[in-house]
């Protein structure tokens, strides 16, 4: 499957906001949204301002790109939220935020979600004791995300939880181990999103 491979801080500049694509760099005065604000692109500094539709495609693409899915996987999402009970939008980020590579870094495990993506695909990440390597496995309430028992699997985690100090979100707890591992508490929330974000915008784009 395709992934963006180009340069991720272009990403940050053109949503006006710290993705976190780069883990504890952004938290530095080596982000590039610190030190180039405005939009990427020869001409960005003409861009007027947007329209409705702009708007909402702006949201959706910021929240695409804070978790590293592509389009296709978007709109797989937003259907399965649209089939469920309750509201569409606070569905549809309560699945993005428990796909297991997110899972894996607010958890503190990796340094970013692309990290936390490359741990997942490589076998270094076990849920209720069992191996796990698709980065979008959902997690639910009650599971147990565990490192593996391995001396390259422990240094690779333990070196990123020294690094990245985030608080973990109160949906998740976790437990230093050895091995370290999270559980799952209870499902996530809107509250729970790390960015600040407005479903019923993306609803109104996805719905068209």
């Amino acid at each position: 499957m395709g992934r963006y491979t180009g340069p991720v801080c272009r990403l940050c500049r053109r949503e006006g906001m710290k993705l976190m694509l780069k883990g504890t760099r952004c938290a530095t005065n080596k982000c590039a949204l610190e030190r180039r604000q405005s939009v990427p692109g020869m001409h960005g500094f003409r861009r007027g301002k947007l329209t409705e539709y702009g708007i909402r495609l702006r949201e959706k693409q910021k929240v695409k790109h804070f978790y590293g899915i592509l389009e296709r996987q978007f709109r797989r999402y937003f259907q399965r939220a649209e089939r469920s009970k309750g509201n569409t939008g606070e569905v549809l980020m309560s699945l993005l935020e428990r796909r297991l590579d997110n899972v894996v870094y607010r958890l503190g495990f990796a340094l970013s979600r692309r990290h936390a993506r490359q741990l997942v695909r490589h076998g270094h990440i076990l849920v209720n004791g069992r191996r796990v390597d698709i980065p979008s496995y959902q997690v639910d309430v009650g599971d147990v995300i565990s490192v593996k028992d391995r001396p390259r699997s422990l240094e690779v985690v333990k070196a990123a939880m020294e690094i990245n100090r985030a608080p973990v979100p109160d949906y998740l707890s976790r437990v230093e181990g050895p091995p370290p591992e999270g559980h799952v508490l209870r499902l996530p929330t809107l509250e729970d999103v790390a960015i600040k974000v407005d479903p019923q915008l993306i609803i109104e784009f996805c719905s068209k």
